[in-house]
C-alpha cells in the first residue's frame, strides 16, 4: 500500500499542474515541464530504485534515508499544519465552497476507491484502506509541487482543503463510512 500511495501522487500531481497551465495554451511544452518536473522525477526515480534495491538494497541504506527522513517528514507536516492553521480565516472568505470541496470529493472518491476495491477482489479491509486512500489529499508531496510549479498558488486555499478539511474529515468520519460502504458492497 505504501508503494500504491506514491504511485497515486504521480497522476495526481500531474493533472493537477496540467490543469493549472492549461490556460497557457501550449499543453505539449506544459506536459513535458510537468512529467520532467522534480517532483515527479524524484517520487517516481525513488520507486524505481526502490524496485531495483529490494529488500536488502533498502537495509544497507535505511539508517541514512529512512530513519532520518521520519523526523524530517515530522518538521515537514509541523510546517504545513502550522501554514494552514494560520490560514484558517480564509475559511471565512472562501467558507462553505472550500468545505464542500473539500468534503465532497473526498467522498466520492473514497466511494469510488471501495467499489474498485471489492470489484478487483479486495477484502473488506483492503477495499476500506483503497477507499480511504483515494478520499485522501496529498499532505507531502503535491503541496511541495505546487510550491516549486506553481509559486503563484494561493497555499490558503490549497493546504487549508487538504489540512484542515480533507485530512480531519477522512480521520473522524471518512474512515468509518468506507468501512461502512466495505462492508455494505462486500457481504
Amino acid at each position: 500500500m505504501p508503494t500504491l500511495v506514491a504511485l497515486l501522487e504521480v497522476p495526481g500531481i500531474v493533472v493537477a499542474l496540467l490543469l493549472a497551465k492549461r490556460k497557457e495554451g501550449r499543453l505539449g511544452e506544459a506536459l513535458h515541464e510537468v512529467l520532467t518536473g522534480k517532483s515527479v522525477v524524484l517520487l517516481l526515480g525513488g520507486l524505481f530504485i526502490g524496485l531495483l534495491s529490494g529488500e536488502e538494497g533498502m537495509k544497507k541504506v535505511e539508517a541514512f534515508f529512512v530513519e532520518p527522513f521520519q523526523g524530517a517528514l515530522t518538521l515537514f507536516l509541523l510546517d504545513l499544519g502550522m501554514v494552514a492553521a494560520s490560514r484558517l480565516s480564509v475559511l471565512r472568505q472562501v467558507g462553505l465552497r472550500l468545505v464542500l470541496f473539500g468534503v465532497g470529493l473526498a467522498l466520492f472518491h473514497g466511494a469510488l476507491g471501495v467499489y474498485l476495491g471489492l470489484l478487483a477482489g479486495l477484502g473488506v479491509g483492503g477495499a476500506t484502506v483503497l477507499g480511504a486512500m483515494a478520499a485522501s489529499s496529498s499532505y507531502i508531496a503535491a503541496p511541495a509541487a505546487v510550491r516549486i510549479a506553481l509559486p503563484e498558488a494561493n497555499p490558503s486555499l490549497y493546504l487549508t482543503a487538504s489540512l484542515a478539511v480533507t485530512f480531519p474529515f477522512n480521520l473522524i468520519l471518512g474512515i468509518p463510512l468506507y468501512h461502512a460502504l466495505a462492508v455494505f458492497g462486500g457481504g
